[in-house]
């Protein structure tokens, strides 16, 4: 049973690494991690699950924004300023540059670069949801073996 487990830390920590490696997180990830200890051993989870919630619902924000025939410009950047702060809190490192970009073509008023922006941080976000999610899984795992071990 150790050796399973130590094999799964083992590929959690190549697993953690290829996500900074990547750029799909930064070191604030590295800082939300340490703020969590045995009295919040879901620290890190909640947040994220605050984060997933949070970015559907400016991203949901953001379509219907866009979508709309006289664009509140105003508006729009608002949510992708918001949207920018979230992902940065959690180390979310690629959704956040996808957000600077979109930030600048809302400035500019420019439509195009804008819809363009808007499906990049969708794609960025939807990836780093699920490397998330399955990092949440494997760390799920190694806490379940070790209970039951």
């Amino acid at each position: 049973m150790d050796g399973i487990v130590v094999q799964l830390q083992k590929q959690l920590l190549d697993y953690i690494s290829s996500l900074f490696h990547e750029g799909f997180l930064d070191d604030q990830f590295n800082q939300l991690e340490q703020l969590q200890d045995e009295s919040h051993p879901n620290f890190v989870v909640e947040v994220v699950t605050l984060f997933f919630d949070d970015a559907e619902r400016l991203l949901n924000e953001l379509t219907t924004t866009l979508g709309q025939q006289n664009i509140d410009f105003k508006r729009l950047d608002a949510h992708v300023h918001q949207l920018k702060g979230s992902s940065s809190s959690i180390g979310a490192e690629r959704v956040h540059k996808a957000c600077i970009s979109f930030r600048n073509f809302s400035t500019e008023q420019n439509i195009e670069g804008c819809l363009k922006s808007l499906q990049q941080v969708k794609h960025e976000y939807s990836l780093v949801k699920n490397k998330l999610e399955t990092l949440f899984k494997m760390e799920q795992q190694i806490l379940a073996l070790r209970g039951s071990g």
